[in-house]
């Protein structure tokens, strides 16, 4: 090969940028290759030589740096896993990142997120079911109907339908979501802060 194609490296490099999007990770030099119709060897000698130009570093057979190709996933944004909520009594939690989860906005829409794993059987009527991972939206208002995530006057939280405000107690209604096991129960609570509203539930079919 005498001479190298820029086309082609650009081919390669926008391989390279989807692959990372894609995978977080870089591909290897035989994908890199395989991708763009080339032989292993000549894909090796395409990378070394845009190593050369300053298009990525390729030591020792990998792809080690992209600083001329584009690796932030548009369009996406990385939601934190902070640990379970209790679907119950409230309970005193402590939130704790497990990892953060990227997820497109196309499907989930844009603001500021947070992921909980659901713990115990109270909202299953709304389809929130031990164990699931539930995308909450921050914000600290809410309406009548809202899933919310909710912090009371000691400081417990927890996940339920926001009910309004009891007309004899002035309290703050939060509904239980599973009549055949809690018909009718509800926690009142004099204050309240809302921690953030669910948006959608992701479980394992």
């Amino acid at each position: 090969m005498r001479s190298k194609s820029t086309e082609l490296m650009g081919q390669i490099s926008n391989y390279i940028g989807d692959y990372y999007r894609q995978h977080h990770s870089t591909p290897t030099t035989r994908e890199s290759a395989s991708a763009v119709g080339l032989s292993p060897a000549a894909g090796y000698k395409y990378l070394v030589e845009m190593d050369k130009r300053g298009m990525l570093s390729y030591e020792n057979g990998e792809i080690t740096d992209l600083p001329k190709i584009n690796k932030t996933p548009t369009g996406y944004f990385s939601a934190p896993l902070v640990g379970s909520i209790r679907c119950g009594d409230p309970e005193t939690e402590e939130a704790e990142v497990e990892m953060y989860v990227s997820l497109p906005e196309a499907i989930f829409g844009k603001g500021e997120f947070y992921l909980l794993r659901a713990s115990g059987d109270s909202m299953e009527d709304e389809d929130i079911c031990d164990g699931d991972l539930v995308l909450i939206r921050k914000q600290p208002d809410c309406e009548v109907g809202d899933i919310v995530v909710a912090l009371d006057e000691n400081s417990e939280n927890t996940l339920k339908v926001y009910g309004g405000i009891d007309k004899r107690t002035k309290k703050v209604i939060l509904k239980y979501a599973n009549e055949a096991v809690y018909p009718g129960k509800r926690i009142l609570v004099g204050e309240l802060t809302v921690q953030g509203v669910a948006k959608h539930v992701i479980k394992a079919l």
